[in-house]
């Protein structure tokens, strides 16, 4: 399983995934769109935190069931513990110190975020 390290920018938060990127989601909700957020979901026990527990914020809205964690020094959103998949992981790509969207050219899946309560269920 291909490992990747990510971390927010200035270098505090650092984690690690173990996942095969083949697929990526873009949602359209009002928090993913602002952010520009490209996320991939990892197993729990693919995800590792590796420092920056400390430094890492907390971002709640809506129903307050998704965790939008992010750096409280640079603010960078590094990873989401989703409402769809509470046991779950989303990291966003994009703070992958090793992963070129060009170069990788994942399936980009559009998700209807703006109708969440309608589009949840085609989620993978």
């Amino acid at each position: 399983m291909p490992r990747y390290t990510g971390s927010c920018h200035c270098g505090a938060v650092r984690f690690e995934i173990e996942a095969v990127i083949d697929r990526v989601t873009e949602c359209n909700c009002s928090i993913c769109r602002k952010k520009g957020i490209l996320h991939h979901r990892v197993a729990a026990d693919g995800f590792h935190l590796l420092s920056g527990e400390a430094d890492l914020g907390t971002y709640r809205f809506g129903t307050m069931a998704a965790k939008h964690h992010f750096c409280k020094t640079c603010g960078i959103h590094v990873f989401t513990r989703p409402r769809a998949a509470p046991e779950l992981y989303t990291v966003n790509v994009r703070v992958l110190d090793e992963f070129d969207l060009s170069r990788e050219r994942p399936e980009i899946v559009q998700f209807d975020g703006l109708q969440w309560e309608e589009n949840v269920a085609s989620l993978k």
